[in-house]
Parts: structure tokens; C-alpha cells; sequence
């Protein structure tokens, strides 16, 4: 017996099944909520709406599906061939940040790396980096002056980690911190499964007068065990046009700017 055998519900009771549902199925089409709520398309676009911007699931082409939990951070190797057009896109729009005379934090992640060729004119620069490829990709740079923040090294990513390497960096006095992540969403925040990373970015986050968050839509509504901070403690989100409108207008409700980055028009034909 489906739900639509029921008495009609009102909206949060109906809201409460959709969860449920997407908890057992984890995607779910517009097609199958109706057929098992009785409801219109429409209201169920209406509810989907009304969750997303709540934090609890995410709109997807045709429907919905529930928040995941990350267990294990995806190594660099991985990540590498993921979403090349949108991180040149994102990479872009946080390169346009970037001043003259600037002393930045580049948070580890192929993202925050595909930033280096957009800042070949920055005269003056400084950069803070924990981040051993983004370390490596600078020392051609003409002017930068590079600080690597030592601690123990995460092999997969490719990075430093850990109380080491935030000491380092709260020591330092940042302009604006281009922070990563791979698991976000409005109500938890930032997150991460490795307990290591949380120290480091916090203090990139303390350290900072401007703090960026460039992060992807394929990575938004997973969440790790380890809590960061809240979307609304950054400036401004950078993220790619798959996170919709919808999901970005619930960030900005919390006072934290959103750009959605476009991808280039050479880019985007090839």
C-alpha cells in the first residue's frame, strides 16, 4: 500500500515521508514520489524545494536524493580527473580574488591547484600552502615568495597535516585563505572523515581576513565525521553551476555570498 492510500497529510508530514523514502533509496525520481504520495508533480517539486533549502536532501535532473556520509577522503590520483571543466571554472572565479602584493592560503586540492595559471601576473604575491603539488607548481612563478607549512605528510593527498602545520600557519597574517573541501552541505557545514585536516583549516579560517570556500557541487550534500565550520563563518562560496540556484539561495539566506562559476566558453565547446 503506498502512501497515497492514506489520509492526506499536510505539508511536513508529507515532507517527512519523502526523507524517509530517500533514506531506504537514497535517489528517488519526481515519477516515484508522486506515484507514492498521490500528490501533483508539482507539489513534490514544491516539497523537494523546501527540503533542499532546509539542508535535508538535494534536487537532482528529474528528482531528488538524500545527504551522504564520506568515510574515506578520495585520494589526489583520484580526484584528478574529476570535473576538469567545472574546477577550471571555480579555479577562475577565485583567481579574480587575487591582488597585487596579496599574501593567500591555497588549502590542498586539485581545485584550489588549478588556480596557478590564473595568477601568472600577480606581481608581489605571497603564498601559503600546505599543499606539496601547489608548493611545486609556484617555484616557476617570477615574484612569489612561497611559504610551505610543515607537519606530517598525507601521502594520498599529497599534502601536510595536522597541529604542525596549523602552528605554522597561525603565525602568519593571511589576506584571503581559498579553502577546500570534499564533503559539504548547509546544515553541517564543512566536514571532513580525517580528523588530521581540521586543525589546519580552522586556523586558515582564524588567520584570515577573507575567507573563501571553493568547493563543487559533486561534493555538496556528502558529509564526514569531523565538523570544520559552518558555511555561514565563510565570505563568500565558489562553486560550480550544478549546484543549482535553489541550494545557492539558501547559503545566501545565511549572509555568505555565492558565486556560481561558469565554464569558459573554449572549455565548455571542447
Amino acid at each position: 500500500m503506498s502512501d497515497a492510500d492514506e489520509t492526506p497529510l499536510i505539508p511536513e508530514q508529507r515532507r517527512e515521508l519523502i526523507v524517509k523514502h530517500l533514506r531506504r533509496e537514497s535517489v528517488m525520481s519526481y515519477h516515484q514520489l508522486t506515484a507514492l504520495l498521490g500528490v501533483s508533480q508539482m507539489t513534490i517539486r514544491r516539497d523537494i524545494a523546501a527540503l533542499e533549502a532546509a539542508g535535508r536532501v538535494l534536487a537532482t535532473p528529474g528528482g531528488a536524493k538524500i545527504s551522504s556520509r564520506l568515510s574515506v577522503e578520495p585520494s589526489r590520483l583520484e580526484k584528478a580527473t574529476l570535473d576538469l571543466i567545472e574546477k577550471d571554472a571555480m579555479a577562475r572565479e577565485a583567481s579574480r580574488l587575487v591582488r597585487d602584493g596579496m599574501t593567500v592560503f591555497l588549502d590542498a586540492g586539485t581545485t584550489i591547484q588549478a588556480m596557478r595559471p590564473y595568477l601568472d601576473s600577480i606581481a608581489d604575491l605571497t603564498v601559503v600552502s600546505n599543499d606539496l603539488a601547489v608548493i611545486g607548481s609556484f617555484l616557476d612563478h617570477p615574484t612569489v615568495d612561497l611559504i610551505a607549512l610543515g607537519g606530517r605528510v598525507e601521502k594520498g593527498n599529497q599534502s601536510t597535516v595536522g597541529r604542525l602545520a596549523a602552528m605554522t600557519l597561525r603565525e602568519l597574517s593571511v589576506d584571503v585563505a581559498f579553502l577546500s573541501s570534499s564533503s559539504w552541505d548547509l546544515q553541517r557545514g564543512v566536514t571532513t572523515p580525517a580528523e588530521s585536516k581540521v586543525d589546519l583549516k580552522k586556523a586558515a579560517l582564524a588567520m584570515s581576513s577573507e575567507a573563501v570556500l571553493v568547493a563543487g557541487s559533486s561534493k555538496y550534500g556528502s558529509f564526514g565525521r569531523y565538523r570544520i565550520f559552518g558555511i555561514d563563518e565563510v565570505d563568500l562560496v565558489i562553486s560550480d553551476a550544478g549546484l543549482g540556484e535553489a541550494a545557492a539561495a539558501s547559503i545566501r539566506d545565511l549572509g555568505t555570498s555565492v558565486v556560481l562559476a561558469e565554464p569558459a566558453e573554449d572549455r565548455a565547446a571542447g
